[in-house]
């Protein structure tokens, strides 16, 4: 009997099919320890990670790349992207925003989910 499960069998994506969105949190372990983030972050926005309290966003993956911050606040779930998106990447990341909604608040995840320009 084994503890792992195996998941060699299923192989990789084709690489033309785009990664889902991901909401990842401030100071996640992404940003923080890797020397070159050229491969998740290919523009010139600095990363938010100021130190101690200070961090006041998430980023958010686009296709594999940061292409996003959101943040949850009483009143709205804000994505705020540095590029226009298309209508499927939009409603992908509805999609998934609404998931994080139920996570984060699973007693009221019902706040609207808005889209701001950088």
């Amino acid at each position: 009997m084994t503890d792992r499960l195996e998941l060699a069998d299923l192989g990789l994506p084709a690489e033309d099919i785009p990664a889902p969105p991901r909401f990842l949190p401030e100071y996640d372990n992404l940003l923080l320890s890797h020397a070159d983030h050229r491969r998740v972050i290919p523009h010139a926005h600095p990363v938010p990670l100021w130190p101690g309290n200070g961090a006041t966003q998430g980023t958010l993956l686009i296709d594999g790349v940061w292409d996003a911050t959101w943040k949850i606040t009483a009143e709205a779930l804000t994505v705020t992207p540095f590029r226009s998106l298309t209508p499927a990447e939009e409603s992908a990341i509805t999609g998934e925003a609404a998931n994080l909604l139920a996570f984060t608040r699973p007693a009221d995840p019902a706040i609207p989910i808005r889209f701001t320009r950088a």
